[in-house]
């Protein structure tokens, strides 16, 4: 066996604390252990960084493209895996990808290619986010109105034998679009089924909070907003301790103001986590691109339809944590957290992503002292 390497950092953060005089022990492709400076066991490789802090590599449940690429323009094994690729660069070392509304055929190509690619052991692909068809028209945001549609009988049956060959399948629907009995059904075979792109009143959101529901898809955007007599599904998400959400922190879909009143209010055991909801531009530099024949553009850190329409986020998770550390006033360590260990425990994958732990692979992050991402190691080899 070769000998343990210590990478060290000022700080190294991990499960939303923060540790100094510690290194972090790597054996291979995996995680030994965090351990004293004093107590590195003798002859390991040290790799003193100087700067920063060390941090798990980001699990990121809603990541619809990168790379130049897109699921819905081509759901292939080679598509999820180039994603995987492109969003590891930026950090994000384990991903859901993400398929936006699109035909039934589409949907059982993404169902296949997610198959194959966790069956092949494709590094960072944790199972398939399907966002969608079953969601409601009037909050279909940059998501075509044309297909989205009803779940129906058949869909259900394949949703459910999905779950069964994927390690985790999550699927953002409206109760418009999907009854209690299908939420319970898709529970029950072990989906995470997300509220999302819904006008839902508080009742409707809690009687599927019941039903099975555990999630609230980019809390705050494509949804009925916390009013003062109909508290909606912004206010469901944050009073029902049931229910997670994910949150777009790029300061653009939701206001800083906004992101440190929702962290506040958020009653657990549910936690608000970051997601990036990232499309084909992420890790390059185009200026759009097309999802199901209509153009989006790439300005001022936005991504818009024709008309205007947010259409996913120009984010990758280091800004996001940066800008709840400096708009929002989130501590390093909690803001960290909302990028690793939240998400992974919300796949049921936080015993091994997400963490510093013995056994987990070696997917890490060294940021600046400025939250800015320097380096990153997957599976113990770092990324040119």
């Amino acid at each position: 066996m070769s000998a343990p390497r210590a990478l060290i950092a000022p700080a190294i953060v991990h499960d939303g604390v923060s540790l100094s005089d510690h290194a972090l022990l790597l054996q291979g492709d995996r995680v030994a252990g965090l351990v004293a400076l004093r107590d590195l066991p003798a002859g390991a490789a040290r790799v003193d960084l100087g700067v920063g802090m060390l941090v798990p590599g980001y699990v990121d449940l809603q990541v619809n493209g990168g790379g130049g690429l897109m699921l819905n323009d081509a759901p292939t094994p080679d598509t999820l895996a180039a994603m995987a690729a492109a969003h590891a660069r930026l950090g994000a070392t384990t991903i859901l990808p993400t398929l936006v509304t699109d035909r039934p055929e589409v949907t059982a190509a993404a169902i296949a290619a997610a198959v194959a690619a966790c069956a092949a052991g494709v590094p960072g692909v944790a199972g398939l986010h399907l966002e969608g068809p079953h969601l409601d028209p009037a909050r279909a945001g940059a998501h075509d109105p044309a297909l989205i549609r009803p779940m129906e009988a058949a869909d259900l049956d394949a949703l459910c034998a999905a779950a069964a060959r994927l390690p985790m399948l999550k699927v953002t629907l409206a109760p418009a679009s999907a009854t209690l009995d299908q939420i319970a059904t898709l529970a029950r075979a072990g989906v995470l089924v997300s509220l999302g792109h819904t006008e839902a009143d508080f009742a409707t959101c809690a009687a599927a909070a019941r039903a099975g529901a555990r999630c609230v898809t980019h809390l705050f955007n494509a949804m009925r907003q916390m009013g003062n007599r109909e508290p909606g599904v912004v206010g469901a998400a944050l009073h029902l301790g049931g229910l997670s959400a994910g949150l777009i922190a790029d300061g653009i879909h939701v206001h800083p103001a906004t992101m440190g009143a929702a962290i506040r209010a958020k009653a657990g055991p549910g936690r608000l986590f970051l997601v990036s909801d990232a499309m084909a531009v992420a890790g390059t530099d185009l200026n759009g691109f097309t999802l199901n024949g209509r153009r989006i553009t790439r300005a001022d850190g936005r991504l818009t339809l024709a008309d205007g329409t947010l259409a996913g986020a120009d984010l990758d998770l280091t800004t996001a944590i940066r800008v709840l550390v400096r708009a929002v006033d989130v501590p390093r360590a909690a803001a960290v957290a909302m990028a690793t260990a939240l998400p992974a425990d919300l796949i049921g994958q936080g015993a091994w992503r997400g963490r510093f732990v013995p056994g987990a692979r070696a997917d890490i992050l060294h940021l600046d002292d400025d939250v800015r991402l320097a380096a990153v190691w997957r599976g113990g080899a770092r990324l040119a």
